[in-house]
């Protein structure tokens, strides 16, 4: 396991991803933590009532806890907030969030005792995954719920998942010689207040997106050479004229993608066709706008990731402060922009695997089938691309645009930032087996075109592409075709065939 040195406050959008792809974290600099634990300390010894530390919580802030139940407080805090509910967190999800509130916590600014941190680094290490219930946060207060599950299996209560098997957090804790955490005043209170839930989610789903994004522009390079169409609409001077920077960047890559193509230059000159379809003519103007969203998402949870979101805030010598930092309004923004952009980006490439599907638009047999007819080659491939790509539409509508009030009036607007931020792994797997689709597509009508060559950087995506598909010379049992396309589009192995990576320009 890849142990990566991470400095609160200063970590980047690659960092995260190494997280999420299985690293684990050492932090560094983490003096601020004592000082902020010395406040904490100095209030309580002091019986200075304040928020979070010797009151009660939400709308029973009035409500003055005794010096000898803070310790009760903090646990009981968390028992009645662990009410998640649905599937569990999926374990990538579960290590970025026990990485990013560490990291959070150990800025100094929480009032939380070292050994808090290092329960959470901890487990982290040793693999040892609080089962995280998906459901219950409104992203405002916190992510309340499924942090509070994430706590409660450091304390021993409910359940770890270690190596792949699912123990009672108490047995997980013990193989891993790591003491259930006990909790002192306001540590409870920091450890559930937060953003890193929905904000590890969305951080999941952009590293997602990403690599469907870069699958997807190469789908559509591919289907460009497979339809015989132009790269004209790729030149510079056209998009330096709106200069729109997405749209610039998508059309030079696109160029790139196709240069040197034997099929290209078969019909360079002579062509009857004078223009192609939008999905295929306008795919900078399209793909450009989507870079340009995920670009905006990843500069908010960049910062996001960073952040101290917790409530009381340490801000120095007898100040502890309340505000708002818990409010997840900006992550839910964020999110709200990877569902459009999964969706423009899946409406794209089914667009493109209809005409790829259609003798009259292609100029090819009929759904690409070998003796049509006999074989219904691709048709109902489409038909699964078109439901994928309605259902995002269906999953897409704006999760910020909700909201319900909660905690008797006391927290009356919220962000909806979570389930905002859970719908797009779903929405991300989707996609990618649209671009699935559209790329056994591509690959199969480039066999139409043959012994013609694609372009350098698109025949290792072939090559990739045959390791585990073979051409489709008669009809078979098409589901594992696209369940291993899939898997090259999430895994980002279509990428680094073709030399492309968007999260890592998202992360310079």
């Amino acid at each position: 396991m890849t142990t990566l040195s991470l400095t609160p406050g200063k970590a980047c959008l690659a960092d995260w991803r190494h997280v999420i792809d299985g690293a684990t974290v050492a932090l560094t600099q983490t003096g601020a933590i004592a000082g902020a634990q010395a406040i904490v300390d100095d209030i309580v010894a002091k019986g200075i009532v304040t928020y979070g530390v010797n009151t009660g919580f939400g709308k029973l802030a009035s409500v003055r806890i005794a010096d000898n139940d803070l310790a009760t407080l903090q646990r009981n805090l968390i028992l009645s907030h662990a009410v998640g509910t649905g599937p569990a967190l999926p374990d990538s999800v579960v290590a970025l969030i026990l990485a990013m509130k560490a990291a959070s916590l150990a800025r100094g600014a929480s009032g939380v005792r070292p050994v808090v941190v290092e329960a959470l680094v901890g487990a982290l290490k040793a693999g040892a995954l609080p089962v995280v219930p998906a459901k219950g946060s409104v992203g405002a207060s916190g992510d309340l719920a499924p942090l509070a599950h994430l706590t409660a299996a450091l304390m021993g209560v409910g359940e770890i998942r270690l190596k792949g098997e699912v123990l009672p957090a108490a047995e997980a804790l013990k193989r891993i010689g790591q003491a259930p955490l006990a909790l002192s005043a306001k540590e409870g209170l920091a450890l559930i207040n937060g953003t890193q839930v929905s904000a590890s989610l969305a951080l999941a789903g952009l590293a997602s997106v990403a690599r469907v994004f870069d699958a997807a522009l190469i789908a559509g390079a591919l289907s460009v050479d497979a339809l015989k169409g132009s790269d004209t609409p790729f030149d510079p001077r056209i998009q330096q004229l709106r200069g729109q920077p997405g749209q610039i960047k998508v059309a030079a890559l696109l160029l790139d993608l196709i240069a040197k193509s034997e099929i290209r230059e078969s019909h360079r000159f002579g062509d009857s066709k004078v223009q192609d379809p939008y999905s295929l003519r306008c795919q900078p103007q399209v793909m450009g706008a989507v870079r340009d969203l995920l670009g905006n998402a990843a500069a908010t949870l960049a910062i996001e990731a960073n952040a101290v979101t917790d409530n009381p805030l340490v801000l120095g010598p007898g100040e502890i402060v309340s505000g708002g930092n818990f409010h997840a309004e900006p992550v839910a923004f964020a999110a709200d922009m990877l569902a459009m952009a999964i969706c423009e980006i899946g409406n794209l490439a089914e667009r493109r695997i209809a005409l790829l599907v259609d003798p009259v638009m292609s100029g090819l047999p009929p759904f690409l089938a070998r003796d049509a007819g006999l074989n219904s080659g691709f048709m109902i491939a489409q038909v699964t691309a078109a439901a994928l790509a309605s259902e995002n539409k269906q999953r897409a509508y704006p999760a910020s645009v909700d909201t319900i009030p909660t905690s008797a009036n006391q927290e009356d607007h919220v962000s909806m930032a979570t389930h905002g931020a859970f719908r797009l792994i779903e929405m991300a797997k989707n996609a990618a087996s649209i671009i699935a689709v559209e790329l056994m597509a591509a690959a199969e009508a480039i066999e139409h075109h043959r012994p013609l060559k694609t372009s350098p950087r698109l025949e290792p995506v072939l090559a990739l592409i045959r390791e585990r598909i073979a051409p489709l010379t008669e009809d078979r049992y098409l589901a594992p075709d696209l369940a291993a396309a899939t898997g090259l589009v999430l895994s980002g192995a279509l990428g680094k065939a073709a030399g492309v990576d968007s999260f890592a320009e998202l992360s310079a």
